[in-house]
């Protein structure tokens, strides 16, 4: 998703219709969670920890390693 597609639905959240600004988060939530495991998979194979990933995003290390840990991140796997 290009930023400009990122910025229309960003502005879309704050529209007058609820049900197409409920939308509008929903896909904003996707392509901010695909964004944050490509940069997690980046970290990883730049050589980051999950101490260091999981404090980048606020979470335990715990909790970064359980949503990312098993996903293949650093292997070819679909």
């Amino acid at each position: 998703m290009s930023d400009e597609s990122m910025h229309q639905l960003l502005r879309a959240t704050d529209g007058p219709e609820p049900l197409e600004s409920l939308r509008a988060v929903a896909a904003l939530r996707r392509e901010t969670q695909r964004r944050e495991s490509v940069l997690v998979r980046r970290a990883r194979v730049s050589g980051a920890s999950w101490t260091q990933i999981a404090e980048a995003l606020g979470v335990s290390k715990q909790s970064a390693h359980r949503k990312y840990g098993g996903r293949g991140l650093l292997r070819n796997e679909p």
